[in-house]
């Protein structure tokens, strides 16, 4: 039996923190406690916000941490064409689709619907796709991109959910609300959630489900703010014929306002931390891991 491979997956927008040392260092525990493998993988899809140094910063974390991992690493921006292939399976299918809309008019389409009542969101709060570009026709979608106009590619999440049906996923951690177990997905929840941009080749949902596959993750292991996604991650699996990992959803490590930390939280970045004296063994007791 193949030994479990774990991955931690970090964007190199800015330096880490101390919710990301308490992921890193939960994967490389239970890779090590599983005799299993573990992996980094760096999501550099946002070619305006990730930088070189960044990356660099997160290798030192990491190996000031104490943390070892496979090599070699795997680069987003360098496989952006199994993304291609995976997103040319699902336009095959019928369920993928252009729409035109800037985030602005997005933002108007929204308040004008909600002059008749609250519009719905999706999990993380944002508003559902409120657009009609799913009812275009070929010709007008073809002159559109022809004109250079921007565009988002769009799943049609009610033709993928009338394809898929009875998805769930094995819930090893604390999953939202207590979940844990065998966890109903739904991915309708989202919406026609975005799988590429024009001047964007993938997204997050398509891109991590396409690079866990293709790395051979068993067990993913990350934040509970990526719970709900799951879903999303489950169906895209399901229409790409992609393996299903186990998941393990922790929780997350919160400022003093209980919000979830960010990269630009100074009092809480590894970096500052480092410079302040701090050991890793006071880094995994300042994340419950001592």
């Amino acid at each position: 039996m193949a030994p479990p491979v774990f991955r931690f997956a970090p964007s190199p927008n800015g330096y880490l923190h101390l919710g990301h040392a308490y992921s890193a260092l939960l994967n490389f525990d239970c890779a090590r406690a599983a005799g299993g493998r573990l992996l980094l993988r760096i999501e550099d899809i946002d070619a305006t916000r990730c930088r070189p140094e960044f990356e660099t910063a997160i290798d030192e974390d990491l190996n000031w941490l104490g943390i070892a991992w496979e090599t070699p690493v795997r680069r987003q921006s360098e496989h952006l064409a199994d993304y291609g292939i995976a997103l040319e399976k699902l336009a095959a299918l019928g369920l993928v689709y252009p729409a035109f809309e800037s985030r602005a008019e997005i933002a108007k389409l929204v308040a004008a619907r909600e002059a008749d009542g609250p519009w719905p969101r999706d999990p993380d709060g944002a508003p559902i796709y409120p657009g009609a570009a799913k009812s275009l026709s070929a010709d007008a979608r073809a002159r559109l991109i022809a004109s250079g106009a921007p565009y988002a590619l769009r799943l049609d999440m009610a033709g993928a959910c009338r394809r898929v049906t009875g998805l769930t996923w094995n819930e090893l951690g604390e999953g939202a609300d207590g979940a844990c177990g065998v966890v109903q997905a739904r991915p309708e929840a989202w919406g026609d959630v975005i799988l590429a941009r024009k001047e964007t080749p993938t997204s997050y949902h398509l891109s991590v489900v396409v690079d866990d596959a293709l790395q051979g993750v068993s067990e993913v292991v990350r934040g509970q703010d990526l719970f709900h996604a799951t879903s999303v991650h489950r169906l895209l699996q399901v229409l790409l014929g992609l393996p299903e990992p186990v998941y393990r959803h922790h929780a997350l490590i919160l400022d003093g306002e209980r919000r979830k930390l960010s990269k630009s939280s100074r009092s809480t970045g590894l970096r500052e931390l480092r410079a302040g004296g701090a050991s890793p063994a006071g880094i995994r007791r300042l994340v419950g891991l001592g």
